[in-house]
């Protein structure tokens, strides 16, 4: 690293931040685990203390750290926190606290919409919906199972996007915004193909959350989003 902090500061804090997550990754760091001091991380890596206390303060704000007051900092061992009850972009999520997003398409296509899907889209069984089910990725470990069922009016493109390169929810933000959320959540275990798709145990605990979204008085989606009870907790903040 560069010893002159006023050069590249924003690009420097970035690099100590990097510095601490390879060494958690690689197990060299592990959960509980106290950091050296920022006296002794300044001078390895050659920057400002500034720089270093941005660094770690932002990386305990985003859960990868913990500090104790007059003892020092720690390397956390939480998982993820997820805030699912709102409407947010899952690679968004992952990027706020750091991770690296990726996608695997499992299914997109056409289908008619049977049961449960055509009463939740408020439908006539048999009517023609677009289908896909993706799964989430953060740093290579599955972390969302999420299947959608669409009204074709609302995303015609659907079929045509690649949902590698951008979420599901960035292609229908930008076709037709919602103008009102209804979900539910459930804590269900995971059986046999949502444990192969989350790369988990069948009896392992998930949480379920079940959406719909209206565009003017139409429901234009219906929703079902599986999370490993592992890997993943629900968080919420309101202001009061």
């Amino acid at each position: 690293m560069a010893k002159q902090d006023d050069e590249r500061p924003s690009a420097l804090y970035h690099m100590v931040k990097r510095h601490v997550r390879s060494k958690i990754e690689s197990g060299e760091w592990k959960p509980n685990d106290r950091l050296p001091s920022e006296v002794d991380l300044v001078a390895q890596l050659g920057v400002s203390r500034m720089t270093v206390h941005r660094a770690l303060r932002e990386l305990t704000t985003s859960g990868v750290l913990f500090r104790i007051s007059g003892v020092g900092t720690f390397v956390s061992d939480e998982v993820p926190a997820s805030v699912p009850l709102a409407l947010r972009d899952i690679s968004a999520e992952i990027a706020a606290h750091g991770g690296v997003h990726s996608a695997e398409v499992v299914k997109l296509e056409k289908i008619a919409a049977e049961g449960e899907v055509a009463r939740a889209l408020e439908v006539k069984p048999g009517t023609k919906i677009f289908h896909s089910l993706i799964v989430h990725r953060e740093n290579e470990k599955e972390v969302q199972l999420e299947e959608r069922h669409i009204l074709p009016v609302y995303a015609p493109e659907y079929l045509k996007a690649d949902f590698t390169r951008e979420t599901t929810f960035q292609h229908l933000w930008k076709n037709s915004k919602p103008t009102l959320m209804e979900q539910f959540v459930y804590a269900v275990t995971a059986g046999d193909t949502i444990s192969k798709l989350l790369s988990v145990g069948k009896n392992e605990p998930c949480l379920l959350l079940v959406r719909r979204t209206w565009v003017g008085e139409t429901v234009a989606t219906f929703g079902r989003f599986y999370y490993p009870g592992s890997r993943y907790r629900l968080k919420d903040l309101h202001q009061y």
